[in-house]
């Protein structure tokens, strides 16, 4: 049965929501408090990694975040503040960096990420959209011997896991990289990843939604809900009041403002990432993570993207400085020849992710709201989750069995 649905956010994770939604036959209206120009879903690395099986919440990440909290430029920078909701996400993000919990998020990571990945795949060949993908798989550059060894160990996992990952000798990298200077020791590579240029994918998902008959209210801010014995009736927008059957909250870093209204303390902090563009010729042929620094390096359709960092902050779009010059820093000792100017520089931008406590995202329905279905907190994996989530979210509210097992990602879970 055809149901009337608002979407409360136009990410990636909203618009792919909207797109299976529409393709179920519901009826779909999509608002946003922005412009649809900027944020996360614009700035982010474009990768499909199914690589990704270890969560941010690993054995030592919050000892690591402690010490990096003295230094502004580390790759984990967490702001210390006295802000309740915050506390309450610093003890659960805690709690959950242990091998128990990793070894539980691994599955749930690699369903949803490889059925994200197949999922682009017959968009782009079921819609003939052109936006740019391609695979080339991943490689994690390290360098020095002990980062090395920390790869290999997380690609002889991943290989368990059934996923293509390989270590290579310099020689080998060479191969893949034979017109650029590397300075590293080593590197482990996945071929099971594959990247994209996420404001291609936006433009061409946008007209396709709107081609069909997806409402769009944008520059709108949803202020306030009308709720109803454990449901919602409407929604309060700064220009006007919507109604609607079913509604989709995949408002990112903003989800938990509204979910309070609904007695639900989402946690979940925003964790701000940076990207600097240049369009000059890098010859990077190959993705690549700077494994010490955490920098991620893509090359798109006419530029390469270095992106990286996790500020957790608060919800703010200041760019720092410091964390700027530490991804060109990077990029320079990576790779020696590449030197990013102070235009390139000025012209970072920011997006905030969302971020759960145990890295694993919320999808599916609260016992707090019978008509809420939550898509959030997918962290640095929004773009390579996004159109499993979508799909997800349809087979919610059409009442289809989901493709993939729903528990892990229960916005109830306890931490």
């Amino acid at each position: 049965m055809a149901k009337s649905c608002i979407v409360i956010g136009a990410g990636v994770i909203g618009l792919c929501a909207a797109y299976y939604l529409k393709k179920a036959g519901h009826h779909v209206t999509i608002v946003d408090q922005s412009n649809l120009d900027s944020g996360a879903s614009y700035v982010n690395a474009g990768y499909l990694a199914p690589s990704h099986i270890i969560p941010l919440s690993a054995p030592g990440m919050m000892k690591k975040g402690l010490k990096w909290m003295l230094n502004k430029s580390s790759p984990l920078y967490i702001k210390p503040r006295l802000d309740l909701d915050f506390l309450k996400w610093t003890l659960a993000f805690n709690k959950s960096c242990n091998t128990k919990h990793v070894k539980k998020a691994i599955p749930a990571i690699k369903a949803i990420s490889l059925l994200s990945q197949d999922l682009y795949d017959d968009i782009k060949q079921d819609e003939n959209f052109s936006f740019h993908y391609e695979k080339k798989g991943l490689l994690m550059l390290c360098q020095t011997y002990k980062a090395l060894e920390a790869e290999i160990k997380t690609a002889n996992l991943a290989s368990q896991e059934g996923l293509n990952a390989q270590i290579l000798k310099l020689e080998q990298l060479k191969q893949l990289e034979p017109n650029v200077e590397l300075n590293v020791k080593g590197a482990t590579y996945y071929k099971c990843d594959s990247h994209t240029t996420p404001n291609e994918f936006m433009e061409e998902m946008k007209t396709h939604l709107k081609n069909k008959g997806v409402v769009f209210c944008t520059n709108e801010k949803v202020e306030d809900l009308d709720v109803e014995n454990h449901k919602i009736s409407a929604i309060k927008t700064n220009k006007q009041v919507l109604k609607a059957d079913e509604f989709i909250l995949s408002a990112g870093s903003w989800s938990p403002i509204l979910t309070k209204k609904l007695g639900l303390k989402l946690l979940l902090q925003a964790g701000k990432g940076y990207r600097i563009n240049t369009t000059k010729q890098t010859n990077i042929l190959t993705p690549a993570i700077l494994t010490e620094t955490k920098v991620a390096v893509t090359p798109m359709n006419g530029f390469t993207r270095f992106a990286g960092t996790m500020e957790i902050a608060g919800i703010n779009h200041n760019i720092n400085k410091v964390r700027v010059n530490a991804i060109a820093n990077a990029a320079k000792r990576y790779y020696p020849e590449i030197n990013l100017t102070a235009e390139e520089k000025e012209n970072a931008a920011c997006g905030l992710r969302p971020v759960s406590p145990d890295g694993l995202p919320y999808i599916g329905k609260s016992s707090k709201c019978k008509n809420l279905t939550i898509a959030a907190g997918h962290a640095m994996m929004g773009w390579s989750m996004a159109t499993a989530t979508g799909k997800l979210v349809s087979e919610i509210i059409s009442e289809q069995k989901p493709s993939i097992i729903l528990a892990p990602y229960h916005p109830d879970r306890k931490f």
